[in-house]
């Protein structure tokens, strides 16, 4: 997995000090992980640097997203507001925001346990956001893609009009819409003494249909390369039975053949720094299995 080089400079400590009010002294550490964004804790602060075509706009909306969640949802984790409210400020044109650290490592999926725990936090997580009502996003989420008809563009070879088609009329005619986190894997959240502690990263939320995230998070989890379907059904059920908002996904069945064929297409459709399958391209294999 690539992970961006983007140094901690002096300016960028120094701007931080003066917007949040903290002393940044001590010796940074590179935290482990980041492919756009990197992240270096000091004591018991995470400064984040983003990358330079990420608007200040666009990042303040993400963390809204982040607080509204943190309001309700002890795991969510949401940045620190600079004295003067904001969450973001602009440091040698990229956005650099502050969080508080928690002590975790990344949860291993591959323990029924802890998909388990995937499956309910997701749930949860859905419900402290279904009541947020944000304006529209300012800049679109790369796992957009897809949701109005549009083919996944760099990769030729994995353009499906009739998948594409498939999705956007899922889109349009699913009624449920809400903020979501929009990458939640296991990279994304913490675990400490064999229970989730953290969700983390909230570049990528957006305005769409919790099954898109539901249907993304079961394959992450459980099911990468889509041949766990046993596993997939599971954490679909654990996810409803614990309260999500997503509709009820047995009943979301596609009868494009090549949706179902194609599903799975991988995220370097939309993103070349990304692990998985999308979400945009996987809700039906996925609603299928369940």
């Amino acid at each position: 997995m690539p992970f961006v080089d983007t140094p901690l400079t002096a300016p960028i400590r120094r701007a931080v000090q003066d917007a949040w009010g903290r002393r940044i002294a001590g010796d940074p550490v590179r935290l482990y992980g980041g492919e756009e964004s990197a992240a270096y804790r000091i004591d018991d602060l995470v400064l984040r640097v983003g990358p330079a075509r990420r608007t200040t706009a666009e990042a303040e909306w993400c963390h809204s997203v982040a607080v509204h969640a943190a309001s309700t949802l002890a795991e969510a984790v949401a940045p620190l507001r600079a004295r003067d409210g904001a969450t973001v400020i602009r440091v040698e044109g990229r956005p650099v925001s502050v969080w508080p650290y928690v002590e975790g490592e990344w949860p291993d999926a591959d323990q029924p346990q802890v998909r388990a725990q995937g499956a309910r936090l997701l749930a949860r997580l859905h419900r402290a956001l279904a009541s947020h009502r944000p304006p529209p996003r300012p800049v679109a989420s790369f796992v957009e893609t897809g949701l109005y008809g549009e083919p996944p563009h760099a990769v030729p070879a994995l353009v499906d009009p009739a998948l594409d088609r498939w999705l956007a009329d899922f889109h349009r005619r699913n009624p449920v819409r809400q903020p979501l986190h929009g990458d939640f894997y296991t990279g994304n959240t913490l675990s400490r003494d064999g229970r989730l502690v953290a969700v983390l990263d909230w570049d990528e939320a957006f305005i769409g249909a919790p099954e898109l995230e539901v249907a993304s998070a079961a394959l992450e989890w459980t099911d990468e390369y889509g041949d766990a379907p046993d596993r997939r059904r599971r954490f679909i059920a654990d996810y409803h039975e614990a309260g999500g908002t997503a509709g009820d996904m047995t009943m979301r069945r596609s009868s494009n053949s090549s949706g179902t064929a194609c599903a799975g297409r991988r995220r370097i459709s939309s993103w070349p720094g990304a692990r998985g399958p999308s979400m945009t391209r996987t809700i039906s294999n996925t609603t299928n299995a369940a």
